[in-house]
């Protein structure tokens, strides 16, 4: 059937087409108050901006470990990683929480109520000016700006324990490098106490422990000397001597606190572990540093999200349109008529 006796058909029916079309109209027009208003509530915001922090110039002063620092520094987080998080099933999960979401949604489980929250809930990043924008529709307006606000509560705290901004990221790397230095620095302090020399002397250089362990050695050896000699000329409980004695077990104590650890390990390279030692005592001051500058930065960047617009609750409902269901019913209506009255037409054709 062609469109001109389609037309031809469908002329002389106009008044029974255009009373389908308003009945059908009027139809979705009723239908639409019986659906319940919906409200939609909006915020915006920024999200953490990466900025220049210290780190620039403090890096300089790792020299060769500056590539340790580049593994942590440069990472970026794109608006758009927000947007990922704000709609995590983590705080999806916080959100029906928090607003009881089950119950509202008359929901027998959580993976329905994530669903039907998913689809209430928008949010994306602007791609020229990179704000971030929440949307929220329910039926209440007070709780749908409440959700829409505590989007950006929840996102606050979730971002909070990740490592999201530059400053975060170098924080964590050195966090976790401070941690594994602090355990060889500890081991290694052990390795130079088992060397043979004090801990008390661990601050001093080799060559002042070495000179104090000969120093107390020479000293016992040259009291004993003298006792012997004493000892020729004098008698067992001659003060003179008895002070010698006194001198000579105070100095043997001495040099037994100093060798005490070579019984416990015999033969371990003094040098080389003091060498150890002040390489891990300098890499976890470099690391100590720079774990409190990125500490610093982080605090300074954070995770500030900059409201913009705050939610309020919407005066006026964003569904049901009326006016849209009410033209699609109508033309829904129109259709269907013109297709009966095809079909009858058709009909009569056939029969005659």
């Amino acid at each position: 059937m062609g469109t001109a006796e389609v037309l031809r058909v469908l002329r002389p029916r106009w008044r029974t087409l255009a009373g389908g079309a308003v009945a059908a109209g009027l139809l979705g027009l009723a239908i639409s108050f019986l659906i319940p208003p919906t409200y939609t509530a909006r915020t915006s915001f920024l999200s953490p901006q990466p900025q220049q922090n210290s780190a620039a110039a403090a890096i300089a002063s790792l020299g060769a470990l500056s590539g340790l620092a580049g593994a942590a520094a440069g990472v970026r987080s794109p608006a758009d990683q927000y947007v990922a998080l704000l709609q995590s099933t983590t705080i999806a999960d916080r959100i029906i929480d928090q607003f009881k979401l089950l119950e509202v949604y008359d929901d027998k489980y959580r993976a329905d109520a994530r669903k039907e929250l998913a689809q209430r809930m928008r949010a994306w990043a602007g791609k020229k000016d990179n704000l971030l924008t929440v949307e929220v529709d329910d039926h209440d307006p007070q709780r749908a700006s409440d959700m829409a606000n505590a989007f950006i509560l929840e996102l606050r705290k979730l971002s909070n324990g990740l490592a999201l901004t530059e400053a975060q990221q170098r924080r964590a790397f050195f966090e976790q490098h401070l941690s594994q230095t602090r355990d060889n620095l500890a081991n290694a302090q052990l390795t130079l106490q088992r060397s043979g020399f004090n801990p008390g002397l661990l601050k001093n250089e080799p060559k002042t422990a070495a000179e104090t362990y000969a120093k107390v050695k020479a000293e016992v050896a040259s009291v004993e000397i003298r006792v012997q000699t004493m000892r020729s000329v004098l008698a067992e409980a001659a003060p003179e001597l008895q002070q010698q004695l006194a001198n000579l077990a105070g100095l043997r104590s001495q040099l037994a606190k100093l060798e005490k650890p070579l019984d416990q390990v015999g033969g371990e390279d003094y040098v080389g572990a003091y060498r150890e030692f002040k390489y891990q005592e300098t890499l976890f001051e470099i690391f100590a540093r720079q774990f409190e500058l990125a500490k610093l930065d982080e605090s300074r960047e954070g995770t500030l999200f900059q409201v913009i617009d705050k939610a309020s609750p919407p005066e006026r409902k964003s569904k049901p349109k009326r006016l849209f269901i009410a033209i699609g019913a109508a033309a829904t209506g129109l259709l269907l008529v013109a297709l009966l009255l095809l079909l009858r037409h058709s009909k009569r054709g056939q029969q005659a």
